[in-house]
């Protein structure tokens, strides 16, 4: 039994937000223990894919914008530190319909917050960035800030600087129970047993059944990430091509990015409607799903049309409204959880990972975090589409 079996904090799984919770946590200087059941950065739940949107005027909701900001900072701070690079910035595109869901979500957020933005006639986005084909009556918000973050990168940069402050990071240990004890926690292993004055439980698609005794409204879906080879490089590039979401039919998103490396262009469709379990989802992708995938850019980036270099899978772990999850266990308030960021939270792992690490060693955070309370699924509130990928 070494000195790490009783901790300030366990945090359970170290994907995006359990690697930034650790980190913060060693910070303040706690004594920290982390448990990943696979290797540093796999690939088997919801942050890998070499590339994730880093955007600033937020559709989804405006009170996500401080969060950013604040992410922003944080992004910054850890890429400095690091010495390799975490975020390219190369400005956003949401395109659609002027009076659709992501348009006017955008617009709401910039003017909410006084955020740089312009909005684009389709006329102007064909002259700016010919890679898109957009029809007559579509436009676009342009946002200056928004680029791409790089999720390998950024979750080993947490846990190299979680371990530099003192945190014990143990992979491929499997938690297979947790229970209360003495105002904090006991947490078994496939390996040992641990016990911690409070638990982060930050398992992704794994956090239902971990929590199985909240009966969380959380259905993890399986999504498809592309790379395709561009029939001409140059439309496509950093300077040319910004991230974006392309509303292409109503509530329909397709998601890309310019070609950064050597593996061609990634673009993925947001929601499948496909649901699986961490289990049970399947990996392999279909010559059917691919030719769906080409119909769509037929008609939104056209010259995004030759050889498919690579498809991977990943999956969302989504909530009834599209918001987070970030709040304490109701019975058990020595137990923090942060889980269903439904396909669009891994921009926001340096922030959660602060608010994390203040609510579990001051017992509260600086952060507004109200949207993402567990007992607003008390009021059956109704179910809004999917937010926006990222």
């Amino acid at each position: 039994m070494d000195k790490f079996n009783h901790v300030d904090a366990v945090v359970l799984g170290l994907g995006a937000m359990g690697s930034a919770a650790a980190y913060h946590l060693a910070r303040r200087g706690r004594r920290v223990l982390g448990i990943e059941q696979y290797t540093a950065a796999h690939d088997r739940g919801s942050s890998h894919g070499r590339s994730r949107i880093i955007r600033e005027a937020y559709f989804e909701h405006p009170d996500y914008v401080p969060l950013l900001q604040r992410a922003y900072d944080l992004w910054g701070t850890l890429q400095t530190e690091g010495g390799s690079r975490l975020l390219l910035p190369t400005g956003g595109l949401m395109i659609g319909p002027e009076d659709g869901i992501l348009v006017q979500g955008a617009l709401a957020s910039a003017r909410t917050h006084h955020l740089p933005h312009e909005l684009l006639t389709s006329r102007e986005v064909r002259r700016r960035y010919p890679a898109f084909a957009v029809k007559d009556e579509t436009v676009a918000v342009w946002e200056p800030r928004a680029g791409v973050l790089f999720p390998e990168y950024g979750v080993l940069a947490h846990l190299r600087g979680a371990s530099r402050s003192g945190a014990e990071l143990k992979m491929e240990e499997r938690v297979l129970a947790w229970q209360p004890r003495d105002g904090g926690v006991e947490v078994r292993t496939d390996k040992d047993r641990y016990t911690a004055d409070r638990l982060i439980v930050t398992a992704g698609p794994w956090a239902g059944p971990i929590l199985s005794d909240l009966g969380l409204p959380l259905r993890v879906e399986r999504n498809v990430m592309y790379w395709f080879q561009p029939s001409e490089a140059a439309p496509f590039a950093p300077d040319r091509l910004p991230i974006y979401i392309y509303e292409y039919r109503r509530e329909g998103f397709i998601y890309g990015f310019p070609q950064v490396g050597r593996d061609g262009v990634k673009v993925a469709h947001h929601h499948s409607g496909e649901f699986c379990t961490p289990e049970t989802i399947r990996r392999d992708v279909t010559p059917e799903e691919v030719h769906r995938m080409r119909d769509i850019l037929a008609g939104t980036l056209p010259g995004l049309n030759g050889d498919l270099l690579q498809a991977v899978t990943c999956m969302y772990t989504n909530t009834p409204d599209g918001h987070f999850i970030i709040d304490r266990h109701p019975r058990h308030p020595q137990v923090i959880l942060a889980c269903g960021f439904s396909g669009h939270g891994f921009k926001f792992a340096p922030v959660v990972g602060e608010i994390l690490a203040e609510l579990a060693t001051y017992g509260h955070t600086r952060h507004p975090i109200e949207l993402f309370q567990l007992a607003r699924f008390s009021t059956r509130a109704p179910r809004r589409p999917g937010a926006a990928p990222g």
